[in-house]
């Protein structure tokens, strides 16, 4: 059962889901708003993520990655998780490879934020159909380590007031993710790694990873087991940017950010006043 805007409940279909992940999809990418949610509200993520596996399969791009965010509070005990995943895709991925800054442009009156994040790329592929990876067996699929900037962003203003399964239901409320730096010798570092973000020259948020539970091992292993029982394995070269570790920040166009990972380096990104037309990259 959903919980419809003006209160009335209603059956969930897959024709719903279908309907819902149709009109994200075309908010997406013509990069217009939308002033509310497209249907009546998921209560369950096992729903959200069937809006959410509609939106991937009908998508026209490649998946290269999972992002991960939190599930806080008392929604922890109501949705039985403290995690929640969306999907990365070849467009909206940006390599900031030398000093510059590195520009996106977001949907005007949608959401947009950036998070200093760190993210695990894959050196093998997932057992298909395993969905009981823990600490060990997942780190053991790693290659890399590397600092990074998710991009938070959905054409719905509102997507983050309205909880997790809306969250989920449009692609984990990601944008698209810039990729920094690789973290030497980061098996030895895991619980030490931080992160700090300014925008436009004020400190706005900072933490350590092991500030939330589990740190980025647990984002790696839940990432692994989620996406596994939905029928989409992780692969060799896949990215998995494991939670904002600064706090979530939000972005105005015109707005500069800086994450500062201390001796891992910087990444900064500016977010372009440029605000409607098609097109799938950030």
């Amino acid at each position: 059962m959903f919980e419809t805007n003006d209160s009335v409940t209603e059956t969930y279909s897959a024709t719903q889901a279908s309907a819902i992940a149709g009109e994200f999809r075309a908010a997406r990418m013509s990069r217009t708003a939308l002033t509310d949610f497209p249907g009546p509200l998921p209560r369950l993520l096992d729903e959200s993520y069937a809006i959410q596996d509609v939106a991937i399969a009908h998508w026209p791009d490649e998946l290269v990655g999972w992002k991960v965010g939190r599930i806080l509070g008392d929604l922890v005990a109501v949705h039985g998780t403290d995690r929640l995943i969306g999907p990365i895709f070849a467009a909206s991925l940006q390599n900031a490879d030398g000093e510059g800054e590195q520009d996106f442009a977001a949907i005007a009156d949608g959401f947009c934020a950036v998070e200093g994040e760190y993210v695990f790329e894959l050196a093998t592929d997932a057992v298909p159909n395993k969905t009981d990876y823990d600490a060990s067996s997942a780190l053991a699929l790693v290659g890399q380590l590397w600092t990074g900037i998710e991009v938070a962003g959905s054409p719905l203003a509102t997507i983050n007031d309205l909880g997790p399964t809306v969250v989920v239901s449009d692609f984990g409320n990601n944008w698209g993710l810039i990729l920094g730096k690789p973290v030497q010798n980061w098996q030895a570092r895991l619980e030490d790694l931080t992160c700090s973000v300014t925008v436009n020259g004020d400190v706005v948020g900072s933490g350590i990873v092991t500030a939330f539970p589990g740190g980025v091992t647990q984002s790696l292993v839940f990432a692994l087991n989620c996406a596994a029982s939905r029928g989409l394995p992780l692969k060799r070269g896949m990215l998995i940017s494991t939670g904002a570790v600064s706090g979530v920040h939000d972005a105005k166009a015109g707005d500069h950010a800086i994450a500062d990972f201390g001796p891992d380096g910087r990444i900064a990104c500016h977010r372009l006043a440029v605000t409607a037309g098609s097109g799938l990259g950030l």
